[in-house]
């Protein structure tokens, strides 16, 4: 019997997207067939599940899934992008506008974007601001990390696609290092320092790729040459750091020089890896079999075996990375421990090439 009253439609849930694990685990589930990402990928998955198998406690389970979430998507924002150098940036977010500290750095941003590099900053005030007002929204990243204090992203950052908020400071630090084709550093504080020999201690120890690290101030500023005569006074002459090692890092206060040694380093030198036991160095133009001669005469040193040679991609090289076939090679039995000298080999390379 009809009452007169209405009843409401209850609206309509959307269909249930079918989760990626009922996409592509059984895919995953093939022991051959798999391409080398999907074997990664395999991988992974069964470390995570070992987590279950050993117990592991909630709270390091928690750290385990913030991490691998918030690479993965920094990963995806920067994919579009890998065929751009790009540019650490870093320097204290206190820093005010009126400084000499932000303009050299606003000046320094604006220079190396015109070069073609973009920009990665923490996304924060004073000298990360200053990097992306030079730069520009279009050539910056921002990213960011969560803290009570002093870290809102700027407004030449806030809001891009580009911008990326981490939970940890070891994921973002990573992301940055990553990324990064060369370092840049004004002053600032304990974050400054941490990041600075950070990048150091990564390209010493050949856990980092070969590039440029520039400490630059301001015109007549004293900050980073104070720094320097501490590394040199207590690391070098106590002998915690050799001389070689010197010449991983440039101090300066002209945004020239600082200009001059990002662009140049990239002048001849294009990239670098190791294949097996050989050390590849790509370059943008064959070297003069002179030089050649020269290079595997002066740097036998940190030759184990054989001698320096210039030649074509090897095999694992064109599989690999067959957009970067095309250009020559200098190759040659690293020894993997005096990454000053290959510093300083490369050094020779754009300086002679």
């Amino acid at each position: 019997m009809a009452t007169g009253k209405r009843t409401a439609l209850a609206p309509r849930r959307p269909p249930r997207r079918r989760s990626l694990v009922a996409d592509l685990l059984p895919r995953l589930e093939a022991e051959t067939g798999l391409t080398r990402e999907e074997t990664f990928v395999r991988e992974m998955i069964e470390t995570c599940l070992k987590l279950l198998r050993d117990g592991t406690s909630l709270g390091d389970i928690k750290v385990l899934n913030g991490a691998l979430r918030e690479l993965r998507y920094a990963f995806k924002v920067f994919a579009p992008y890998r065929h751009l150098r790009k540019v650490a940036a870093f320097g204290s977010a206190r820093t005010a506008p009126q400084t000499p500290e932000y303009r050299a750095a606003y000046e320094f941003a604006h220079r190396i974007a015109a070069e073609g590099f973009m920009l990665i900053t923490g996304a924060g005030g004073g000298i990360m601001r200053a990097y992306q007002e030079g730069a520009g929204r279009e050539r910056s990243f921002g990213v960011n990390i969560r803290l009570p204090f002093e870290q809102e992203p700027n407004e030449f950052i806030r809001d891009d696609p580009k911008l990326v908020t981490f939970r940890y400071f070891f994921t973002r630090k990573l992301v940055f290092l990553k990324e990064a084709d060369a370092v840049v550093l004004f002053p600032g504080g304990f974050g400054t320092h941490d990041e600075g020999f950070e990048s150091l201690t990564l390209v010493q120890t050949g856990k980092g790729k070969p590039m440029p690290i520039v400490f630059l101030d301001a015109p007549r500023g004293t900050y980073w040459k104070t720094w320097r005569r501490y590394v040199e006074d207590h690391l070098l002459r106590r002998g915690l750091i050799s001389e070689e090692d010197m010449s991983l890092f440039k101090v300066t206060t002209s945004v020239d020089a600082a200009v001059e040694e990002i662009r140049g380093f990239y002048r001849v030198y294009h990239s670098s890896r190791n294949v097996g036991e050989r050390f590849v160095i790509r370059l943008t133009r064959p070297l003069a079999p002179a030089v050649v001669a020269a290079l595997a005469r002066d740097f036998a040193d940190i030759v184990v075996s054989g001698t320096i040679e210039q030649g074509e991609a090897l095999a694992e090289e064109r599989e690999q990375e067959p957009q970067l076939a095309a250009l020559p090679r200098l190759v040659f039995h690293f020894n993997r421990t005096n990454f000053g000298r290959l510093r300083q080999l490369i050094d020779r390379v754009n300086r002679e090439g």
